[in-house]
């Protein structure tokens, strides 16, 4: 995929939105490129959008996005100073994980993102993001570490809804996240 001459990410999202690379296409409702301020100061990278994300397009608006808006409070962060997005663009059926495949299709579009952005902390949100970018999965090894100069590893909101214990470490990361560094 040759994104070479998309030169803003308002085009890059028109881009997303009209993508059929993979079978995810053909079940969305919208795709989810994500949202936030271009350049970023933080981006956060979540696994795939659910159902809530499918039908409005927009990323993190259901119940984890919910707990991802309190917990950005609790860190002193406000959603509009974060850039939100997912490793894949479209909602997998049944919110099942995205296919090593799905992931590859909407890599570039990610890199992109990431490269647009130029966030001075990108914080992975669960094993498929940290996966994705790092190649390496391990929550409780990885978590709130800064990996390769700007690269922060936390729980996936839905994982902190699974297990509310999870919600301090989660803010202590969020909190990290917005430095200094």
């Amino acid at each position: 995929m040759n994104l070479s001459k998309i030169e803003d990410i308002t085009s890059l999202h028109r881009k997303i939105c009209s993508c059929k690379l993979c079978d995810l296409s053909s079940g969305r409702t919208k795709a989810v490129p994500g949202e936030g301020p271009c350049p970023a100061k933080i981006m956060l990278i979540g696994e795939a959008p659910g159902r809530e994300e499918d039908l409005t397009g927009r990323p993190f608006v259901g119940r984890a996005g919910r707990l991802l808006d309190r917990a950005l409070f609790d860190a002193g962060l406000r959603r509009s100073e974060v850039f939100i997005t997912s490793v894949v663009k479209c909602r997998p059926p049944k919110n099942r994980k995205p296919k090593h495949s799905e992931i590859a299709a909407c890599h570039p579009y990610l890199e992109a993102q990431m490269k647009m952005l130029n966030p001075e902390v990108v914080c992975l949100m669960g094993n498929v993001a940290a996966q994705a970018i790092l190649g390496m999965q391990g929550i409780a090894a990885l978590r709130g570490r800064i990996l390769h100069d700007r690269c922060l590893v936390t729980y996936h909101p839905a994982a902190v809804l699974r297990n509310k214990n999870l919600m301090d470490d989660f803010v202590s990361d969020l909190k990290k996240a917005s430095g200094p560094y």
